[in-house]
């Protein structure tokens, strides 16, 4: 392996793990406003919450094992997404379900690429990637199914989800 691949693996783990600090915090948010106005969503959000706790682990590992230190921008990433969270939380199910939606769609396409990037510079960081793949496409598919694409803030909102996602993973790849 390179010193160039290996800076972009550790990148790319260090990224994904200041992520998981995000979306831990937009479900975090999300759960905290959801008690008054989508508690038929409780335990769904839970339990995204949880994975999503799991996946922060696997990506701390992995950091640890390399000796190597957390991505600077997680804790904007943590600020920025309980934000998120309570913001949305407050419009209710649409919203939530819509801000999940968006922010999956960035997240398993940027998942997909570091998997063609990784595939043959680094196995482990890998392997870490793909483990988690299943759990943020279940969270995308189940929100779908909570979302009202005929509401007119929908596109709206995951337009602006999506562009603050793509901005904080762009940020923090260069960061």
């Amino acid at each position: 392996m390179t010193a160039h691949a290996s800076t972009h693996a550790m990148r790319i783990l260090k990224v994904n793990h200041a992520s998981e600090y995000g979306a831990i915090h937009i479900y975090a948010g999300q759960i905290l406003v959801a008690r008054f106005t989508a508690t038929a969503m409780l335990a769904e959000l839970r339990e995204f919450k949880a994975h999503e706790e799991k996946h922060r682990a696997l990506f701390a590992a992995e950091l640890q094992r390399r000796a190597c230190p957390p991505c600077r921008s997680a804790f904007l990433c943590a600020a920025g997404g309980f934000v998120l969270g309570f913001i949305t939380g407050l419009f209710g199910r649409n919203a939530i379900a819509a801000t999940t939606v968006a922010v999956e769609r960035v997240v398993l396409r940027h998942l997909q690429a570091q998997l063609v990037a990784l595939a043959t510079i680094d196995e482990a960081a890998s392997k870490v990637v793909a483990s988690i793949v299943a759990e943020e496409q279940l969270h995308h598919d189940q929100s779908a199914t909570h979302m009202d694409t005929k509401s007119f803030c929908t596109k709206p909102l995951q337009a602006l989800v999506s562009g603050a996602t793509e901005a904080v993973i762009w940020t923090g790849m260069r960061v």
